[in-house]
Parts: structure tokens; sequence; C-alpha cells
């Protein structure tokens, strides 16, 4: 006779591929479910040496001793029916990277979930966290909910809340989350297994689209308010870090660290404006940004008051931050 709780366990199909879905397949390895297989993206190449790399969940799926499976696509009859085959309850999606056709979100017999970092519908799409900061929320999260067709707008099941702090960098943030996102994941499991889960519609008039990160919109335009740059550089950190270029240098310089200074606005945008014992102090469009740590051309990322102490001549008032040049 089965075990009266039997019931409740199982047979879970994951997908996901970098640290932030690792991190969530770990949560579940050490649940009562049962991992029936893992779908990551196929290993890239990564290094100096361009070798090939697993991703951290193929890594810890490995590990684990569970079955992999790497398609290029979920689109093809052949990668379907692999999956069916896996007799699955439910699908985690957790930062795959994969588009998920209908027949795939209909294979498992309890759907597929998702685990999102933001607080649905906020933000939906691939930088949830990186606008988050740019936009200036002083509140994120993880939302579990259940996938359909559309990009995350389905049903919500569970929300974890924690505030953006002032001084957090997306790295800040995304560590944050990822410790949010376990214990939610697991909520929503229990809830779907045991049959008390009570999906809850988005309302998509609240919803703003948060697209993937670029390298070209890292670039720092000084004709912008020192409160809107201040927050590009926190988002932007760690990847893909924020630049710009002083006195029409061809290479940039990285900015790792700034904050906000009310400032005349007498000067040029991007014309240093003052040079203190830990700052760089550059006009903007409104206000002014002390840059704290700085990345010169070649060179490892320095509080700007090691690098002063070390080459003093570096930065002089009246000197020109500009946009880089644009790409051909």
């Amino acid at each position: 006779m089965p075990h009266p709780d039997s019931r409740k366990r199982l047979r879970i199909v994951f997908a996901g591929t970098p640290n932030f879905a690792a991190h969530h397949l770990k949560a579940l390895l050490a649940s009562d479910h049962q991992l029936v297989g893992v779908y990551t993206q196929p290993d890239r190449p990564a290094g100096r040496g361009k070798k090939l790399q697993a991703s951290p969940v193929k890594q810890l799926a490995l590990d684990a001793g569970l079955p992999v499976y790497q398609p290029d696509s979920l689109k093809s009859e052949a990668a379907q029916a692999e999956l069916a085959t896996l007799d699955a309850d439910l699908m985690v999606v957790v930062a795959y990277g994969l588009l998920l056709p209908k027949a795939v979100l209909d294979t498992p017999r309890l759907g597929c979930i998702n685990v999102h970092a933001s607080l649905l519908p906020r933000w939906r799409g691939a930088a949830p966290i990186q606008r988050a900061i740019e936009a200036g929320d002083t509140e994120s999260g993880v939302t579990i909910m259940q996938m359909d067709v559309g990009l995350d707008t389905g049903a919500m099941l569970v929300k974890a809340r924690c505030p953006i702090e002032a001084t957090d960098t997306a790295g800040d943030l995304h560590d944050r989350l990822i410790e949010l996102g376990g214990p939610a994941l697991l909520e929503a499991v229990t809830q779907l297994a045991t049959g008390t889960a009570q999906p809850e519609p988005q309302d998509d008039n609240l919803s703003n689209y948060a697209p993937k990160i670029t390298k070209a919109e890292a670039a720092l335009d000084w004709q912008r308010p020192a409160t809107e740059l201040e927050r590009q550089v926190r988002a932007f950190t760690p990847f893909p870090i924020c630049h710009t270029r002083l006195n029409d240098q061809k290479d940039p310089i990285r900015v790792w660290q700034a904050s906000t200074l009310p400032h005349r606005n007498d000067q040029t945008p991007g014309e240093v404006a003052e040079v203190t014992k830990d700052a760089v102090v550059v006009a903007c469009g409104e206000g002014a940004l002390a840059l704290k740590k700085l990345q010169l051309p070649g060179k490892k990322a320095m509080p700007v008051a090691d690098l002063l102490r070390g080459r003093a001549d570096l930065f002089q008032v009246g000197d020109r931050f500009t946009l880089p040049e644009p790409q051909a």
C-alpha cells in the first residue's frame, strides 16, 4: 500500500543555466521531491582558451548523478518526445535561456513554473534586477509563477519581498534574491503537490519590459542627471560596468563606484569640477557625480584614493569625460 504522502512527492524536471539557477536546483535536491532530469544550455566556449565550459547547473546535476539534457532548442518533436519520456509531474524553470513552446508547457502533469527575479508584474524580461536598480525602485523580490506562452505573464503563486538599499549594486541584489528564491520555490512546489495553490493573475497595466543589458548602454552620458548616472553605475555592476573616456582618449575608463553630490551647474557636463583625496567630481546635466572607484585601461579596478596617491597628475580640474566613439 503506498505511503499516504507519496502523492505529494513530485517527479520534477529542472531547467536552468547560470549560478542563480543552480542555487534553486540545490534547494530542490535537498527536498523530498524526485529530480528525474535536468535541462541546461549547451556548453559554451569560455576563458582565454575558449574551451567548452559546462554551466553551473550542469556541473551540479552531474555531481548529483542526475541525467542532463542539452538540446539547442525545445521546438523539435524529438526534443519534446524525449521530455515526455521523463513522465514529470512538474517542470521548474530558472534562467534557462531557451523558449518553451506550448507543447513543452503542457507536457508535465502540473505544467511548468518559473522563478523570476522581480515582483511581477513590475519587471518582465531578461534583466529585472538591473532595470529595478536603474529605475530607482526601492523594493524587489522573487515571484514564482505558472508559465504560459507569454513573456513572464503567467499567474503568480508565491512572492517573497526585499528592500533595494541605496547602495545596492546588481550583484548585491542578485545575491539577496538567491537567498529568497529557494524557500519561495519550495513553498510553491508544496502548494502544487498538495492542491492548495491559489494562482493570482497579473495586471498587465502594471508591467514594464526589462530588456537584456548591453555593453553599448553602459556608456555614461554626462548630460543626464547625476542621480540617474549613479543608479546606472550600480545597476551595471558587476556587468558590464559603466565606462567613459577622459579627454577623448581612445580607451575607456570603467566606473565601479560613484555617489551623487549637489553641485552648481556652471560647468559643462562631463567636466572635472573638483579632485578630492578620494574622488573625482564630474559635473552632470543636474548635480555632480563623485567617482570613487575606477579601472584605468589595462589595469585593475582601484579606489580613486589609491590611484591619486600614486598618480596625483591623473585627473585635473577642467579635464573632460566624454561618451565613447560610436562602434563601426
